[in-house]
């Protein structure tokens, strides 16, 4: 019995060349959808490892606040949390990743605040903006200086800041 050479029939080569054009886009498909779904798990970790320090320094600041509080019957109102927002992330087209660790430096910075009394933060306001306004925060080669342009100093500190991009 003899075997009929089928690689020689050009029907045949096309098939062949279909199967493997097509097998080589199925793998770039692939390929692409796997790096979406990765990112955005990596964009759900950041925001939850976010989350989780935000809640063990709040958790921290409000355990020493609550030792506090029963030496002392009248304690002031403490600083418990901090919010900053970016107000011109898209026009520096900042990827949200990026966002989130800029956030998290500024927080990081002025973490000394929390658990400390809202009247004493609101009469060394002025440092407290000086202290952003003069650091300035890298992530990945790039340089960001933040002018603040608003603060909102009670139980939850809210700062409003303006990005200015330096370069790498």
């Amino acid at each position: 019995m003899h075997i009929p050479p089928y690689h020689k029939k050009p029907s045949w080569q096309l098939f062949m060349a279909g199967c493997a054009i097509g097998g080589i886009i199925a793998y770039i498909v692939l390929l692409s959808m796997y790096g979406k779904m990765y990112e955005g798990l990596i964009e759900e970790n950041v925001k939850q490892q976010a989350e989780i320090n935000d809640l063990e320094r709040q958790n921290e600041a409000l355990l020493k606040d609550k030792e506090d509080l029963n030496e002392k019957a009248n304690e002031p109102r403490v600083v418990e949390s901090i919010v900053v927002q970016i107000t011109n992330w898209d026009s520096l087209r900042l990827d949200r990743l990026i966002i989130h660790q800029l956030e998290e430096l500024i927080k990081e910075e002025i973490n000394y605040i929390v658990g400390r009394d809202v009247e004493l933060i609101s009469e060394m306001d002025e440092l407290l903006i000086s202290t952003i306004e003069n650091k300035a925060f890298t992530v990945d080669d790039f340089t960001y200086y933040f002018q603040v342009e608003k603060l909102t100093i009670a139980r939850k500190v809210k700062l409003s800041v303006f990005a200015e991009l330096d370069g790498p």
